[in-house]
């Protein structure tokens, strides 16, 4: 069995001059293939762990002129050690008992508003699922493009269960097909969601009708004077 450890530790500070709340959030995460280090604030991630690369890295823009943040990724690292230990433990002890499944909703979309020929941003949307990991696989015209692609760490909905962001960078070009597909053990078939590069032809109804009734309208105003003038000529 798979068992799957995480520690959440949330800290509400409260601004007293404007009375607003204000959520620091640390996530320590860890199973057989996944370690996971996140600090946030009010919804957003500020620093993760890249235990890969070991180092940590600032997800506030420079704009924003954040903090640094010394010694964490070293605090991070012992927070694994001692996280990996009490998942020995732990397995050991819940071996004989089901984990609780949620399966993935997912949803794709693009960052910004198609131009064809303009670089834009696929979004893969998976969330309510339980437990980690899930697997993600991009294609484009059927093939795989999934190492062109980043995945966001994962982030706790208040159900206890999670979501997740797969972004994959693209040019729209008519005609392109792009599918992301998410796997997950509580999913009895990989779940594919299919996005289409399909250009709106504008509309020609509103031009063919003013341009109609202008016409309509000039004729009326043509005949119209043509009987005023041969009626006065006629007095």
């Amino acid at each position: 069995m798979k068992l799957f450890l995480i520690f959440f530790t949330l800290m509400c500070v409260r601004d007293t001059e404007s009375q607003f709340k204000h959520q620091h959030l640390q996530i320590t995460e860890c199973s057989e293939k996944n370690k996971e280090y996140m600090l946030g604030s009010d919804g957003d991630e500020e620093f993760y762990a890249d235990f890969e690369k070991k180092n940590g890295v600032i997800m506030l823009p420079p704009f924003t002129d954040p903090i640094e943040y010394p010694g964490v990724y070293e605090l991070a690292e012992g927070e694994m050690a001692a996280c990996q230990q009490n998942l020995q433990v732990l397995t050991e002890d819940f071996k004989d008992r089901p984990v609780p499944q949620d399966a993935p909703q997912s949803s794709i979309y693009p960052k910004q508003k198609m131009q064809l020929g303009s670089e834009n941003m696929l979004i893969c949307h998976f969330t309510r699922f339980f437990p980690p990991p899930v697997t993600v696989r991009w294609t484009k015209n059927s093939v795989d493009v999934t190492e062109q692609s980043t995945l966001s760490c994962y982030y706790p909905n208040k159900d206890k269960t999670y979501n997740q962001f797969s972004h994959l960078p693209f040019t729209p070009q008519e005609g392109d097909v792009y599918t992301c597909t998410v796997e997950h053990e509580a999913l009895e078939t990989p779940d594919t969601k299919t996005w289409e590069v399909d250009v709106e032809l504008p509309s020609v109804g509103p031009s063919v009708f003013c341009g109609v009734g202008l016409a309509v309208g000039l004729l009326g105003v043509t005949t119209g004077t043509f009987f005023l003038v041969k009626g006065n000529r006629c007095n």
